[in-house]
């Protein structure tokens, strides 16, 4: 394997706690953090005691002030623990980067420093039943009354819906008729009157990750909630969004090395008319190819996280990275899993529930259909 340059000694002495954490305090509570649909605040409380939440945003907003290397081993560390329920990226790497990019001063000290501490669990509320990956055409209102909003409308399918004291929420504001400049980004908190949440959803997999729908009915909010302009959602979205997608790509990678390390095991130990697994030609030859492509995805994606520290990255690369890595996670969970026979049906194997989870890579963060005519429309 080409060996990785992006991170110093400091950042790996980070991964090392980062990695005792999950291996302590998350893994141990999986089946009963799945029974329940979500996680327990506790779990946010203690990853923002350890300095795990919000590491890329400074220090005088009660961040880690990192660079977004840590994100990316946080990401990883995730993906390798075969953890699929905790909501912390959506939370330290999204929603705090809008709130520290786009919003004022005042915002920034009510919210990043009860974020960076766990405190405080936050969502962002963009898809709606009938609208998807296409953000132009959100239903939901924010109509201009004195000096507030009022919002109705609803989401579905919210990371981090069911626990957040806070949801950033894509409403349109406008009437122009030119979607992408009625858009803004509203800061609603949970207490407010008439904002509502149903119960977790019945996923096929990810159990543990709070996903909810979120309901809105006259729900009066102040202006001063809005994020950086009226109007200007759709270009803060769009600024945040290659880096959403480079997320999904770095988590499918590290998913699909972990898939394809637990099958090195399972193939070296089972035994089949007398011998290996990993000793027939076809094992050999489905191993070598899953590395192979493993090893070109791992080079393209660290290329990616370089682009991102300087600035750089394309939304056509992000994504290239988004639908080429969690197809290739498929792919090789797939292939891994059968390679573990009829044990890898089994929910006792990481295998299987990896299968399960990594369905949603191809779906979330715009469909990989989407991201196919994102770069197309570059060509």
């Amino acid at each position: 394997m080409i060996p990785r340059t992006l991170f110093s000694a400091e950042h790996e002495d980070f991964r090392n706690s980062v990695r005792r954490f999950y291996a302590e305090e998350i893994v141990p509570h999986r089946e009963e953090w799945d029974a329940q649909q979500h996680i327990d605040r506790k779990a946010w409380n203690r990853a923002g005691e350890l300095g795990f939440l919000c590491t890329a945003i400074p220090e005088e907003f009660g961040g880690a002030g990192g660079d977004r290397l840590y994100s990316v081993i946080l990401m990883e560390e995730q993906s390798y623990a075969g953890d699929a329920g905790t909501g912390y990226s959506l939370h330290s790497d999204i929603v705090a980067h809008y709130v520290n990019n786009f919003g004022s001063k005042e915002q920034k000290l009510e919210w990043l420093p009860k974020m960076a501490s766990g405190e405080v669990v936050t969502a962002i509320a963009m898809t709606e039943p009938g609208t998807g990956s296409d953000l132009q055409g959100v239903k939901t209102t924010a109509v201009s009354d004195g000096d507030d909003y009022i919002i109705n409308g609803s989401k579905i399918f919210i990371t981090n819906g069911y626990l957040c004291d806070m949801a950033i929420v894509v409403a349109k504001t406008g009437n122009s008729g030119e979607g992408s400049k009625d858009i803004s980004l509203i800061m609603v908190e949970a207490s407010r009157e008439g904002f509502t949440k149903g119960k977790p959803l019945k996923k096929i997999g990810m159990h543990a990750q709070d996903t909810c729908e979120l309901f809105f009915k006259d729900v009066r909010v102040p202006k001063k909630n809005v994020l950086g302009r009226e109007g200007m959602g759709f270009v803060m979205l769009m600024q945040e969004l290659a880096w959403e997608r480079l997320m999904i790509a770095i988590t499918s990678i590290a998913g699909a090395e972990a898939a394809l390390k637990h099958t090195l095991e399972y193939t070296r130990n089972r035994k089949v008319f007398g011998k290996t697994v990993a000793s027939f030609q076809n094992t050999r030859f489905k191993l070598a190819e899953m590395k192979a492509e493993l090893a070109i995805g791992r080079v393209y994606v660290d290329r990616c996280i370089e682009l991102v520290l300087n600035k750089k990255l394309g939304v056509d690369d992000a994504a290239t990275a988004k639908y080429w890595c969690s197809d290739l996670m498929g792919k090789v969970i797939d292939q891994c899993l059968q390679l573990h026979g009829g044990y890898g049906y089994m929910l006792e194997y990481p295998i299987a529930r990896a299968w399960i989870d990594a369905r949603a890579q191809r779906i979330y963060g715009g469909t990989n259909e989407i991201m196919k005519e994102l770069i197309a429309r570059t060509l």
